[in-house]
């Protein structure tokens, strides 16, 4: 940010004028306006001596601020950097921070803002005689145009306002940056070109449909003079031409006339009947002619089967139906039919390798042989459990919670902490070995405050931060931190609507999800708190009542992000009475949900201090419901 707030600021008198951004506060803009008079007091005073009786503001000859301009660190706790120029005894203030950081701060940037506003002044007094009074009776327009050159204006602009301050006044200085930027740089505005390419349209779709007919004395001029350009046919082709026409219409299936012309003229080849055998031999003679099988083959195969105790018949091949019912009898049967497997089984019985449950099987090797089990595991099954990955170095990840009360449709309030935890190696494998190093917070732009484990962690400034901590087995929090209610990305929208008709209690539940959500909510869990323990309840879709706590839950295995908002309903008979209104029934309910992942809710990240250094790991966040309701 280069200039915080902008202040005409008198040598004598009160401050005619503060300009602040929007999210620098006004009373700390007075702030640095108050130091830096008194360092210029004490300045002026320091250049007399004690014995002399002279007012600190009349000696403004000897001040060394009086100069046309210069820069001044004021501020004991909050310090300031305050860029002045001074005109005609009014010092036109330009303040922003102290940081050397040219990435943040800069000042250049400061002293041409300044320079603009003193243009504004010198501009709304006709000359530099800037007073008070002169002023006071252009103060709107002067307002006006600070505002715009604090937020940033271009010297195209910038002469523009000048130009307009005691001609067309505010409006004109407001709504024509776009409109004299354009006409400087040669460009036309969107309005006019939208027109022009309107136009280019209109009359692309004009000369398209367009159709030009010729009259006909021109079409029968053509038609002569075209048959003086083709040659004359001559009178074989016209005899042939009318024969064409005096024949009848010709069948387009009809056979060829080479049908009925001689055998030695179609295509020169001539048939001798008595060299057709010949011909056919050679025809075949390159060809492998397969012979056809014995007049054996083509009689049904008989396959015998025989097992253990003789022969069980066989199968005839062409005739498979009949020789399968003959040989298995009941073969399609649906229980109980076919071959019975214990014919095949001797008396000796099967000696049992495996265990209880089989689970010895999963120690067996590819050959079914068992495998020997490592040196040292307890049970066999110690080798299926999943063992977490060592830690490479310390890890860090950020837990969120959410709280929202809805009030029907309208959100009431709403906050979000989070807590930044550091999970060091443990005491083994690190022993008195400490772990220090820095990392940088990223998209803090909407927090409100940020609490630091002293003892842990130390600021470095602008979003850098110094880890130094002994080791530990447990997570530690090392920041915490919330953000500002406006700020604050609402996940889930939740909306409770009651109904009370005689003695009929209804109840919807209307949620919808965050679309600029990554991913979307899974294991959503909704809890109606009921006003009564009911007799009868209808609820759509179906759900869970604990009686005993007079609570009806929902249970949502995911909830899509563009999508239908989802519905909730329930229905019950309540008692009526007339002490008894339908407003003494309330009924809230809660929304519980958690989820885990690559990124927060907050949009706030964790990176290391310089790139390409790898000082901690980042592990997935976390974030969940507190008090999420609606009533």
């Amino acid at each position: 940010m280069s200039c915080l707030a902008l202040s005409l600021h008198p040598v004598n008198g009160s401050d005619i004028l503060l300009q602040t951004r929007e999210w620098f506060p006004p009373a700390r803009a007075l702030v640095a306006l108050s130091a830096f008079r008194q360092t210029r007091m004490a300045f002026a005073a320091g250049k007399h001596q004690s014995g002399e009786e002279i007012d600190a503001s009349a000696a403004l000859g000897d001040d060394p601020l009086a100069a046309s301009s210069g820069q001044v660190i004021v501020g004991v706790e909050s310090k300031y950097r305050v860029v002045y120029r001074l005109v005609n005894g009014i010092y036109v203030l330009g303040i922003t921070t102290v940081d050397q950081d040219n990435g943040v701060n800069n000042v250049f940037e400061c002293i041409s803002i300044v320079n603009q506003a003193v243009s504004v002044i010198v501009a709304a007094c006709r000359g530099v005689d800037v007073t008070p009074e002169k002023l006071n009776k252009k103060y709107a327009e002067v307002y006006m145009a600070l505002d715009i050159v604090l937020k940033g204006v271009s010297n195209i602009r910038l002469s523009a306002m000048l130009a307009s301050m005691h001609g067309e006044g505010i409006a004109r200085m407001v709504h024509s940056a776009i409109d004299t930027e354009n006409k400087i740089r040669g460009g036309d505005h969107w309005s006019t070109v939208e027109i022009q390419s309107v136009e280019h349209e209109a009359s692309i779709d004009a000369f398209s449909n367009a159709r030009f007919e010729l009259p006909a004395e021109t079409l029968a001029a053509g038609d002569e003079f075209a048959v003086t350009l083709a040659p004359a046919a001559s009178e074989q082709e016209l005899q042939q031409e009318k024969e064409e026409d005096s024949s009848a219409p010709k069948d387009p299936f009809a056979a060829s006339d080479s049908l009925n012309k001689p055998e030695e003229l179609v295509d020169g080849f001539k048939k001798n009947r008595d060299s057709s055998n010949n011909d056919l031999t050679l025809a075949l003679a390159g060809l492998e002619v397969t012979p056809l099988p014995p007049a054996e083959a083509t009689k049904p195969t008989h396959i015998s089967v025989e097992g253990f105790e003789g022969d069980y018949g066989g199968i005839e091949f062409g005739k498979e139906e009949e020789s399968l019912r003959e040989t298995f009898e009941g073969f399609d049967d649906a229980f109980g039919g076919g071959l019975d497997a214990s014919e095949f089984v001797g008396p000796n019985k099967v000696k049992k390798t495996a265990g209880l449950s089989g689970l010895e099987l999963l120690q067996t090797g590819p050959d079914g042989a068992p495998v020997s089990a490592p040196s040292g595991t307890g049970t066999p099954l110690d080798s299926l459990v999943v063992k977490q990955p060592e830690m490479k170095g310390p890890e860090m990840y950020i837990s969120e919670v959410i709280n929202a009360e809805f009030r029907e449709s309208l959100l009431a309030r709403t906050g979000l902490m989070g807590i930044i935890y550091l999970r060091t190696l443990p005491k083994k494998a690190a022993g008195d070995k400490e772990t220090e190093f820095s990392f940088r917070v990223d998209g803090t732009g909407g927090v409100k405050r940020f609490v630091m484990h002293n003892s842990s962690v130390s600021s470095l400034g602008n979003g850098l931060f110094h880890v130094r901590t002994a080791p530990s087995d447990e997570p530690i929090p090392i920041l915490k931190y919330s953000l500002l209610p406006r700020l604050t990305p609402l996940p889930l929208r939740v909306r409770l609507i009651k109904r009370q008709s005689g003695t009929l209690l209804s109840v919807m539940i209307q949620y919808v999800s965050n679309p600029d959500l990554l991913t979307p909510l899974t294991d959503v869990t909704f809890i109606l708190k009921l006003p009564i323990d009911p007799t009868l309840l209808k609820v759509t879709p179906k759900a869970v009542l604990s009686r005993s706590d007079k609570e009806l839950k929902w249970h949502i295995p995911e909830i899509p992000l563009k999508g239908t908002p989802g519905k909730l309903k329930a229905r019950m008979p309540v008692e009526s009475s007339a002490d008894n209104d339908a407003e003494d029934h309330e009924v809230v309910v809660h929304v519980k949900f958690s989820l885990e992942g690559a990124t927060t809710l907050s949009g706030i990240s964790l990176l290391p201090a310089s790139e390409g250094n790898k000082d901690f790991y980042e592990v997935n966040h976390k974030y969940e419901t507190g008090v999420y309701m609606s009533n």
